[in-house]
């Protein structure tokens, strides 16, 4: 694979929450972004009220005109896509992207639209020699990075434990569609990965309290609370299950009613949340734990997906198909490639004081 990272970058649901973040940190990294999505109208006011926007290309196109979205994929050199529910633009987005032989990246945390995407474009994407990256944003991509990360080269664990402590949770209106897109789908039920595959409970999910590293300590959490990481750490490694926790406080917030959306505090558009995922994982009987923490679960998933735009531009991948980011990169060097500016990554080496377990009441 060629180098092309000067290739412009198209961003579908470009003027949604998270793609502004996208636009805004391919702009910061001197890269070229085409603003998309279905609404011209709301494109050119995202092109004036942007900083670094004006004067960028826009190509309006709806997921459901397959000849729209080939005369926006025009020329560029990868598209990541934001425009949520997943579930509706994943797969229209991917064949333009396969059309145009050209990446493709998503933001998508609906794990049954994750799991679509490894299902239904596996062959045809190797087939074709093009990357198609899905869920490469806070909930799917981070995760399995780091869970990656902590088994530093294994590639089999007995657990994999993923801890979420969010201080607040205000989902956007994307996150609030989405959601409903994937209660639907799944009939109400809750997924859960046990025994190496995904399945559907009726029971409530169980409650317990979880370990933070300081100076969070111990929260009462939601366990099996499934996100994608469910989804794409299993495609590379092997684990029987794959545990997952929330923060109760946060899980109340996303559930409310009348929760608010973000509300930005910084230049950055940032909201005040602040989080910390911790992950640990025992493979041959060694534990390891790898944290990171920061600012806005939205706005970091931009750094994730371009971050990971820029190494497939420049020809820095593992491979090609429908990929899990683990597998697509060196998961050590490319958190750390985050670090300092966008968050913080710290890997627990056996026998040092940064290892950790954490533990789960129930």
């Amino acid at each position: 694979m060629g180098s092309t990272q000067t290739a412009p970058v198209l961003v579908y649901g470009a003027y949604g929450h998270t793609g502004r973040f996208v636009v805004r940190e391919l702009l910061d990294r001197g890269m070229t972004p085409i603003l998309s999505g279905r609404d011209p109208g709301k494109l050119h006011a995202l092109a004036a009220a942007l900083p670094g926007a004006a004067g960028l290309e826009i190509r309006a196109a709806s997921a459901g005109e397959p000849d729209a979205l080939d005369h926006a994929l025009h020329g560029a050199g990868a598209v990541i896509n934001c425009a949520g529910p997943f579930a509706a633009t994943a797969g229209p987005v991917i064949e333009a992207a396969l059309r145009a032989r050209i990446p493709y990246l998503d933001v998508a945390a609906e794990v049954e639209a994750v799991s679509d995407t490894f299902t239904r474009f596996a062959d045809r994407a190797r087939e074709a020699g093009v990357v198609v990256l899905p869920a490469m944003a806070f909930y799917g991509g981070l995760g399995d990075l780091m869970a990656t990360a902590a088994l530093g080269g294994a590639t089999a664990a007995e657990e994999v434990h993923i801890a979420y402590a969010l201080s607040s949770w205000h989902p956007t209106a994307g996150t609030r569609g989405s959601g409903q897109v994937s209660r639907s789908r799944r009939g109400g039920r809750r997924l859960v990965y046990a025994g190496g595959r995904l399945g559907h409970r009726d029971d409530a999910a169980p409650t317990g309290e979880w370990s933070f590293p300081a100076p969070i300590g111990d929260r009462a959490v939601v366990g099996e609370f499934t996100t994608a990481d469910s989804v794409t750490i299993p495609r590379h490694l092997s684990a029987p299950d794959i545990h997952t926790f929330m923060t109760l406080d946060a899980v109340k917030d996303v559930l409310a009613p009348e929760a608010a959306p973000p509300a930005p505090v910084d230049e950055r558009g940032r909201s005040a949340q602040t989080f910390l995922v911790d992950v640990t994982v025992r493979a041959g009987g060694t534990r390891r734990r790898a944290v990171v923490r920061g600012q806005d679960i939205y706005a970091v998933s931009a750094p994730l997906v371009v971050e990971a735009a820029h190494r497939i531009l420049g020809a820095e991948v593992k491979a090609t198909g429908v990929l899990a980011p683990g597998e697509a990169f060196d998961a050590h060097a490319f958190l750390r490639s985050l670090a300092p500016h966008h968050l913080s990554y710290e890997l627990g080496e056996p026998g040092t004081g940064a290892e950790g377990t954490g533990t789960s009441r129930s």
